[in-house]
């Protein structure tokens, strides 16, 4: 599944707009992480932790969004967006949602 940032696709013609296309997911951090993110935070760096989770989500989301666009006869999403957001009582929960528009071309 060809997915782009674009609104086209260079050298291809799109022969037919489905639609809206979403994929959304939810990952919890667990205490650990926050533990040892809370001290990146004092002494600086980067949190690989953190950054890992953030990839898998992510990674699910855009999944999740290219099989609703092949379930709705697409094959390739353009207009990709990505939201990230923090969820829950704490903010320990981060939400993804990837959406695009699922097109066919030639």
């Amino acid at each position: 599944m060809l997915m782009t940032t674009t609104s086209t696709l260079e050298g291809k013609q799109i022969v037919t707009y489905y639609g809206i296309a979403s994929g959304e997911t939810i990952i919890g951090a667990n205490v650990f992480k926050d533990f040892f993110a809370s001290i990146r935070d004092i002494v600086g760096g980067r949190s690989g932790s953190y950054e890992k989770v953030l990839r898998e989500a992510k990674e699910i989301a855009l999944r999740e969004m290219c099989d609703q666009a092949e379930r709705m006869g697409a094959n390739a999403v353009i207009g990709v967006d990505l939201d990230y957001e923090t969820v829950g009582e704490s903010g320990s929960m981060l939400m993804v949602t990837a959406a695009g528009t699922a097109v066919r071309y030639q």
